[in-house]
């Protein structure tokens, strides 16, 4: 099952990640850990995230928002339906809805039809057909985030048609190393990486990213270089501030290693408080 870390989960979702810890911290989700402690999201685990922030903003009463993700967590698939998935609000009800119905969240009841504006307070994630040659930029990385947790090697190839179609795209640059990345292809996912640099510029995540790949490569140096941009671009990435205090500790540099560290513990307790 493809798992998520938190860059990955601001991006997809464009939340900010004091909003993710927040809803993590509240118990909505329970994500598990990685490399280095960092937390790792399940496909299920976005959809809750997206679905908790929409229906608060559509003012559905917390308890009950509470009560249908609980319910809702434990229905979710581990991959997208082919009918493609919407959680909605109802009035002040957790509607989902897929290929076989829709149902109350927090009952399982099946509903005849789905009423309201489903633009308001709801999140909607569907499968897209194959894309034409013509496809722009944009429809190829929403194609390559779709096919992310089924099929790496065709988010793979959408990403990079959504490059061609337009080399500004961060951030399908950033996803494609990524997944070059996390599928082993070192000497690949860096060239994307510093191709990437090299036509978009300085990006925290981008930095962040680069960091992790040299830090696997055991380019310790590097790797430290590239934690001290990301963090110059974004002083407050927690997990670089952890990642780089881990290495530096390796170098020899305790008075480093103790400054990261303690600026990655303020930022995790100024986040659960």
């Amino acid at each position: 099952m493809h798992q998520y870390g938190v860059s990955d989960v601001e991006k997809m979702l464009g939340m900010p990640r004091s909003a993710i810890r927040a809803l993590v911290s509240a118990g909505f989700v329970t994500p598990g850990r990685g490399p280095r402690n960092a937390l790792l999201f399940s496909f299920q685990d976005l959809i809750v995230l997206r679905t908790a922030q929409s229906l608060a903003a559509a003012k559905v009463p917390a308890k009950r928002i509470t009560r249908s993700l609980k319910e809702l967590r434990r229905q979710l698939p581990e991959t997208m339906p082919l009918s493609g998935l919407s959680i909605g609000a109802v009035g002040d009800q957790v509607v989902v809805r897929d290929g076989t119905g829709q149902r109350q969240a927090d009952s399982g009841q099946y509903l005849l039809a789905f009423e309201g504006d489903p633009d308001q307070g709801s999140l909607s994630v569907i499968e897209r057909p194959a894309a034409p040659p013509e496809t722009a930029g944009d429809d190829w990385f929403d194609r390559g985030l779709a096919l992310e947790a089924k099929d790496p090697k065709a988010a793979m190839d959408a990403y990079a048609k959504a490059i061609e179609a337009d080399p500004g795209r961060l951030d399908a640059r950033i996803n494609l190393g990524r997944l070059l990345h996390e599928a082993g292809r070192y000497a690949e996912a860096e060239k994307v990486y510093r191709a990437a640099l090299e036509t978009c510029g300085e990006d925290a995540l981008l930095r962040y990213n680069l960091a992790v790949l040299m830090d696997d490569l055991d380019r310790k140096p590097e790797a430290v270089e590239n934690y001290e941009a990301a963090l110059h671009g974004d002083p407050g990435l927690a997990d670089a501030h952890y990642n780089v205090a881990l290495l530096y500790e390796k170098l020899g540099k305790p008075q480093d290693a103790i400054r990261h560290m303690s600026r990655y513990r303020r930022l995790m307790q100024a986040e659960a408080e």
